[in-house]
């Protein structure tokens, strides 16, 4: 997987994913975007966190004033996302755009499966094994873009 995004020398990102790995990433950002407009799905829970758990009423102020926001701006980071998914090399922009994107389907998938932060365990003949492998995926993928980034920050002390 190391080789699938990296930096080039010359400042660009050169993104070697597979076609079907291409052709997923389409499938998944079609589901996101649905879920997205649909609003009402549970899986999305950690899209749209709650910051009153105790109190429903400041709870529903707090969601009407970001939520608008919150969704417009993870819509149009799929989008972007969607735009650049079969370009064989990517602006470091695009590269945020990327990680969001990724980071999205991840949690929404996570949360669906009902990952737990300390489950590393993958049973290739479970039930949802193939939801596994795909979560497990993106996480590779989220980490090679996070790499990327990470090659473009300044040193400490510039």
């Amino acid at each position: 997987m190391a080789a699938k995004i990296r930096r080039h020398r010359k400042g660009h990102v050169v993104v070697d994913l597979e076609p079907h790995e291409r052709e997923l990433l389409h499938e998944l950002v079609d589901q996101l975007r649905t879920l997205l407009m649909s609003g009402t799905e549970p899986s999305l829970r950690r899209l749209f966190p709650t910051a009153h758990p105790d109190d429903p009423a400041r709870e529903a102020e707090y969601q009407a004033l970001v939520q608008g926001s919150l969704l417009e701006h993870r819509l149009q980071t799929l989008e972007r996302f969607e735009a650049t998914l079969d370009a064989d090399t990517l602006t470091v922009e695009d590269t945020g755009a990327w990680m969001g994107a990724i980071n999205d389907l991840r949690l929404v998938l996570g949360t669906l499966l009902d990952v737990r932060e300390d489950d590393n365990r993958f049973d290739p003949d479970a039930e949802d094994a193939y939801g596994h492998a795909v979560y497990h995926f993106l996480g590779a993928l989220l980490e090679l873009v996070v790499e990327v980034q990470f090659t473009t920050l300044e040193p400490p002390g510039r």
